[in-house]
């Protein structure tokens, strides 16, 4: 087996045989951690986003954070409810792009799908950032390290996807509902301690908060209601994550749409009581977090030093219960990073079926459809993890910095899904005529009209308290993105139309004469069997060409070909300036000058070559000639291959393999 085989094999895993495609179909409980591992993990890092945001007007106003979390879930209800339908009524996998396209049109389809795009590759670099942040609360070694270890998460996450989805499912089970089993337990061990009043305060109870410019007033006035929407907004990263689901609707084990529909009950049920729980908790035992430590925060009279780390709002819960130092808090820490690294996983199944979905649309590079050994998306996972870790490399690994650009995308998504769907089911009550049914249907639509107004609602809101904070970039992104699957689109139907057979005359007229020639660079075995295969196509004319860069080795190849009688008579064509594919064009377009009609025939004798870096010695002068001659109308190229010994000793190092 050849190294890079090698390599891949142990990274990547044996390839799958297409027999086995139904074998990485997911059952539910592994469906539930692989594509619900984003919603559920946005526990570790909404909450701080709300309470921080809020901390800006100081420490009272953190009291309002559980109704903040109430407004958050009343609309992730909403949603889950919405996309139960959703998936029912297009279970195909194409979800939010396929119900923006065939209601909306083929743009709106491209926006949601930029959209959702980008909200895929912002959810792994939230997600790893987040998991930094946790790692460095529970090792300070690594404060100030937090981008570091979030690039080696995405590599991680990446490679691991790169093995296949019924490896992620499997690997993705255990962290997953550990998290959830340990945040329900930290959730009812405050919850008892809170009823029997031992609960204490957290480590940060005792901070000092001052107020932003203009914010002494707390939440009185419009500036106090702006901020409650910004950390509304900022606390609507818990909605994110219910795409996934209706996106991989395929990996679903039959019945597929019925099981996906479950999956998300299920994810609404968890992510409300984890939610709550923890904004309760947050406020009883008054946690604080802010946006700017060096600003904000007062400890003992003094501003916080340079060395300074604000533990989240999860773990200084798990100090507060169950000890500072406790084994408790540590656990805590490792699930919250397993549940993390899961939640990017859910990027990495999305977008690359989403990505495949829009190459089959002619939207994006065709290339994006392709699965590699284990059935993955191999391009659009590797994709993804080079963009994902530009954006963390770019933002620092602040999570907050990339929570501004997170939510804007997928609430613009979940609009136009939203009206896609009201238009449909407003279509299909049209074509119905049963009362039992209209009442059904009548009931649908309104569940999406409802979601839709919810959806654009929280679209604005966000757009008008982050588009200064960031989100502009996730538009511009958006826009851009669009209009390069537009150009993409108008590329592949242009070619389509140019490419199209004429059933008229679906073959063209054969060319009156073929003419060979035989590109000779030296007299060598390659040229030798260039010569036969040549002359084995039986053409009307056969010559061999020698361009002169060199006087001396060209009188060298005309002796050797006369020594050798070769049957083909050989053309010197000049080239004062050393130019060594010039001349060959100019020849071959004076045949075709002279017979427009006659098709030529280039032979270019080529090594084959075994090891990586034989390919840097050989064929240097062939293969720029080869990229010319490709832009030639009415001229074909016959590479006449000649295996070195190399290959040979590869073949049987494999066949021994």
């Amino acid at each position: 087996m050849h190294l890079s085989q090698l390599a891949r094999r142990v990274l990547v895993g044996k390839p799958l045989h297409n027999e086995r495609a139904g074998g990485t179909l997911l059952r539910n409980r592994a469906a539930l951690p692989v594509f619900a591992s984003d919603a559920l993990s946005s526990v570790a890092y909404a909450p701080d986003e709300i309470v921080l945001t809020l901390a800006l007007a100081g420490t009272a106003a953190i009291a309002v954070s559980p109704w903040v979390g109430v407004v958050v879930l009343v609309v992730l209800i909403v949603l889950i409810t919405a996309y139960r339908q959703n998936v029912r009524a297009y279970p195909s996998g194409g979800a939010d792009f396929e119900i923006a396209s065939k209601n909306l049109g083929r743009p709106s389809g491209a926006m949601v799908g930029a959209a959702l795009l980008v909200d895929y590759t912002l959810v792994v670099a939230v997600s790893m950032s987040a998991a930094a942040q946790y790692v460095a609360s529970a090792v300070p070694w690594f404060v100030g390290q937090q981008v570091f270890v979030a690039l080696a998460g995405i590599a991680v996450v990446g490679l691991l996807n790169l093995r296949g989805l019924q490896f992620m499912g499997r690997a993705s089970t255990v962290p997953t509902y550990a998290f959830v089993a340990v945040v329900l337990l930290l959730i009812a061990a405050g919850l008892v301690q809170h009823l029997t009043g031992t609960l204490d305060r957290a480590p940060s109870a005792d901070y000092q908060v001052l107020p932003a410019a203009r914010m002494d007033a707390g939440l009185v006035g419009l500036a106090g209601a702006v901020l409650v929407l910004r950390a509304f907004s900022s606390g609507a990263v818990a909605v994110t994550g219910v795409e996934t689901i209706t996106n991989s609707v395929p990996y679903f084990r039959k019945p597929k749409a019925l099981n996906a529909a479950r999956t998300l009950g299920y994810l609404g049920a968890l992510s409300t009581a984890l939610l709550l729980g923890v904004l309760y908790l947050t406020r009883e035992t008054r946690a604080v977090v802010v946006m700017n430590a060096d600003e904000q925060l007062l400890i003992d009279g003094q501003r916080p030093g340079e060395g300074f780390f604000q533990v989240p709002i999860l773990g200084q819960l798990a100090q507060t219960i169950a000890g500072e130092n406790s084994v408790w808090f540590f656990v805590l820490v490792a699930v919250t990073v397993g549940v993390l690294f899961m939640a990017a996983n859910t990027a990495f199944s999305g977008f690359p079926t989403l990505a495949s979905r829009l190459a089959s649309a002619a939207l994006l590079p065709r290339q994006l459809q392709s699965r590699g050994d284990r059935f993955a998306f191999t391009n659009g996972i590797v994709l993804l993890s080079i963009v994902a870790a530009l954006f963390t490399a770019i933002f620092d690994a602040n999570v907050n910095s990339l929570i501004q650009l997170y939510v804007v995308g997928a609430f613009f998504a979940f609009t136009l899904t939203q009206a896609g769907m009201v238009r449909h089911w407003a279509r299909v009550r049209r074509t119905r005529t049963s009362k039992v049914t209209t009442r059904q249907l009548a009931m649908r639509q309104s569940v999406a009209v409802v979601a839709l107004i919810f959806c654009a609602a929280v679209f604005l809101v966000v757009l008008a308290t982050k588009l200064t904070q960031g989100a502009w970039l996730t538009i511009v992104a958006i826009a851009l993105l669009t209009l390069w699957m537009r150009v993409i689109g108008h590329h592949y139907a242009s070619v389509d139309r140019e490419l199209e057979v004429d059933p008229e005359s679906p073959v063209r007229a054969l060319p009156s004469r073929v003419h060979a020639l035989i590109v000779v660079t030296s007299v060598r075995k390659p040229v030798v069997r260039a010569l036969t295969y040549a002359r084995a196509s039986r053409p009307a004319t056969l010559e061999a060409v020698l361009v002169d860069t060199d006087r001396a080795r060209t009188e060298d190849v005309l002796r050797q070909w006369q020594r050798l009688e070769f049957p083909v008579p050989i053309t010197v064509l000049a080239s004062p300036y050393r130019d060594s594919i010039g001349p060959v064009i100019s020849h071959v377009r004076s045949i075709r000058k002279k017979s427009p009609r006659d098709l030529v025939i280039v032979y270019l004798p080529e090594y084959v070559v075994g090891r990586g870096w034989e390919r840097f010695l050989h064929n240097q002068a062939i293969r720029p000639l080869k990229a010319r001659l490709h832009f030639e109308r009415g001229v074909m190229i016959a590479s006449v291959p000649w295996h070195l010994e190399s290959v040979r000793e590869l073949r049987l190092t494999e066949n021994q393999g």
